[in-house]
């Protein structure tokens, strides 16, 4: 559960910091629907770009953001359909977009789902306390980012080997960067830097893991979830062909969208993703990799396990090698032979490189259950190529020139007869195996106790009771606002 117990006087001094910042507080609700955002509000924001370091920028922590750069407001949901012809897939691919949320990242929205009920309640003390924001990536951004539009203190630890424009961009914007050793699935080592900064820092610091958040769960729960049934509903006629939900694993946060579709079209699959390279959830596997922000080498805390259908492991060669293929001219030249539209083209700087491994992990459920025209399967662009230039470069370096040649063998090889390989139905067994892992990594490294261990699999409310608090925190939220007094 979330810890929603209230310390009054801690509140009163983030009441006091918010009225001088000129902070307001986006609810849920809002977020969700954002017609029920103040006309204020709405028209301040065409003066507000979309990255600006402003509290404005707040009310920009929704799916539904008007796709510009500069002073923006509102629109339908952002996603794009992945076309056949790049595919392969009988099966329609959609997926949401992350690119125009404020960092654009969709980790802001988590990141401001585990904030926001700290400091309404006054679990964090903006005053005094800095937010540690551990990360593999985009969710310190986020963290650094809102924690800047609260008038937060903040730290970012990501680990060194991430990409170049990641660090630049913190070094402006977070207090402190902390860069810990390895690789995208060196996540023990940021935890272990986190217990560090526990033991010099004591009460000066509060730890936003995002891995075991039930706020970055409930985000994306009610905010992400929200967002896709609102696209099925305009997109697919028949309920029925709705047939498959995928995201790579990373926090487990993006899977929590997965529990409320589920409870909506109890017919539907949910499947994990994580890279081959380290295939921790199918084969109790470890290793490295280069799919960036999806983590791994453990099982987050936040994944409800036992609502999983499927786990697909994604080759990250497969995942480098499009990346070139939709940001080299050479590919782009070659994908508009195929018959690609050059709408889309122009539109394949919206796949970061996690977003990639996303759509290939569609395309392998799709052909895994023989979809065919009418079905559709969701995933999340939860990033672009903003912060991946360099690796488009790094790759020419090491691997030469793309060429045309290059770029029909990546289509045919790592889209379009993309197998049904290094995958798994999960059985309950399966279910239980991977849930156990939790284990290891939480309860005998990061001190959980084992009775919640226990009562995430058995304790059929265990996932309900968290999901039922998101009414709890925007009446908190709403109660704050009125205690600044600006909304008036």
């Amino acid at each position: 559960m979330i810890d929603l117990t209230m310390h009054e006087d801690v509140k009163k001094k983030n009441v006091q910091q918010c009225r001088e910042q000129k902070i307001i507080y986006p609810t849920f609700a809002q977020m969700k629907d954002p017609s029920l955002i103040p006309d204020s509000i709405k028209a301040k924001l065409k003066d507000v770009g979309l990255w600006d370091i402003n509290p404005l920028n707040l009310f920009r922590i929704t799916w539904k953001n008007e796709p510009t750069l500069q002073g923006g407001t509102y629109k339908g949901v952002n996603y794009i359909e992945l076309p056949r012809e790049i595919t392969g897939s009988k099966a329609r691919i959609l997926a949401l977009v992350g690119k125009w949320f404020p960092t654009g990242a969709h980790k802001v929205g988590a990141t401001y789902g585990c904030l926001a009920p700290a400091l309404t309640t006054g679990n964090f003390d903006s005053s005094r306390q800095k937010a540690v924001w551990p990360s593999t990536g985009n969710y310190c951004r986020g963290g650094a980012y809102n924690s800047d539009l609260l008038a937060c203190d903040s730290i970012a630890i990501l680990p060194e080997e991430m990409s170049e424009e990641r660090f630049n961009w913190l070094k402006k914007v977070a207090g402190e960067v902390i860069a810990t050793p390895g690789c995208e699935s060196n996540v023990k080592e940021i935890f272990d830097k986190c217990n560090e900064l526990n033991a010099e820092r004591g009460d000066d610091i509060v730890i936003f893991n995002q891995f075991d958040q039930f706020g970055n769960y409930l985000w994306h729960y009610e905010v992400t979830a929200e967002a896709i049934e609102e696209m099925i509903k305009k997109e697919v006629p028949n309920a029925e062909n709705f047939k498959g939900y995928l995201t790579t694993t990373g926090s487990g946060g993006t899977l929590a969208a997965g529990d409320y579709l589920k409870q909506k079209y109890s017919h539907l699959k949910l499947a994990a993703g994580e890279a081959l390279q380290c295939p921790t959830l199918l084969d109790n596997g470890f290793g490295g990799h280069r799919i960036e922000g999806i983590g791994d080498k453990h099982v987050p805390w936040i994944h409800n396990v036992r609502n999983t259908d499927m786990v697909i492991a994604v080759d990250d060669n497969d995942a480098m090698n499009v990346m070139r293929l939709f940001n080299e001219p050479a590919g782009q030249e070659y994908l508009k032979q195929q018959g690609v539209s050059q709408d889309f083209i122009d539109k394949a700087n919206l796949l970061g490189i996690s977003g990639i491994a996303n759509v290939i992990g569609a395309i392998k459920m799709a052909k895994y259950y023989e979809m065919d025209e009418d079905d559709v399967i969701v995933t999340v662009l939860t990033d672009s190529m903003e912060m991946y230039g360099s690796r488009v470069t790094e790759m020419r370096k090491n691997h030469g020139e793309f060429t045309a040649t290059d770029a029909a063998k990546v289509h045919f090889q790592a889209l379009e007869k993309q197998g049904t390989d290094n995958l798994l139905e999960l059985r309950y067994e399966d279910r239980k195996r991977i849930h156990n892992l939790k284990y290891y990594t939480w309860v005998e490294q990061q001190g959980k106790d084992v009775a919640e261990l226990n009562a995430q699999w058995y304790d059929k409310e265990y996932w309900t009771n968290i999901q039922k608090q998101s009414g709890e925190i925007d009446t908190l939220i709403e109660q704050f606002n009125r205690e600044v007094g600006l909304l008036d």
